[in-house]
């Protein structure tokens, strides 16, 4: 089982990597690392823990923390969705932490709403689902990363290279 201490250093850890903090108000961060340390012992996997997850890897990729949506929310906004990761100037005091948009396309939010183990209904399983995510393989342009998603992720993590430097993998014909 994960320990909260392990889940509290591998986001202090992440937040390092990319020159962000972790979130100055003590009271948030607690629950958003508990949130984490629940979602990984119920999903086997940290999904965020502000927003609804699935249960399924396949529909929650997107939403494992660190998500997709962190960095364009911090270049934006100065923090996430959920504010567990900040950029200096908000963890100074010099920009308050308020609500944001959600950037999850609300056809992922509604997969993970019907599936998640809160909403599940019997015959709703992933072979009888026409929403099944379509998994492609992408590659970084710029060093060569590869991942096996319905999108390339919006920045690359080990390059930062930005989406679009991402290219489908394709079968030659």
């Amino acid at each position: 089982m994960t320990s909260l201490e392990q889940v509290r250093e591998r986001a202090e850890n992440d937040a390092k990597t990319y020159g962000y903090y972790l979130t100055p108000d003590k009271e948030l961060l607690q629950d958003l690392l508990e949130g984490l340390q629940k979602n990984e012992i119920r999903y086997g996997y940290p999904s965020c823990p502000c927003r609804l997850a699935s249960g399924k890897i396949e529909y929650d990729r997107d939403i494992i923390c660190p998500c997709d949506y962190r960095d364009p929310d911090i270049e934006e906004h100065g923090f996430c969705y959920c504010a567990l990761y900040v950029r200096k100037d908000v963890r100074d005091g010099k920009k308050p932490i308020k609500p944001i948009p959600e950037r999850r396309p609300k056809e992922k939010q509604m997969n993970a709403y019907k599936d998640s183990p809160e909403t599940k209904t019997q015959e709703n399983t992933i072979e009888s689902n026409p929403s099944t995510p379509k998994m492609k393989l992408y590659y970084c342009r710029q060093c060569g990363y590869v991942c096996f998603r319905e999108e390339p992720p919006y920045i690359c993590p080990i390059c930062k290279a930005k989406k679009e430097m991402f290219a489908e993998v394709t079968a030659p014909t």
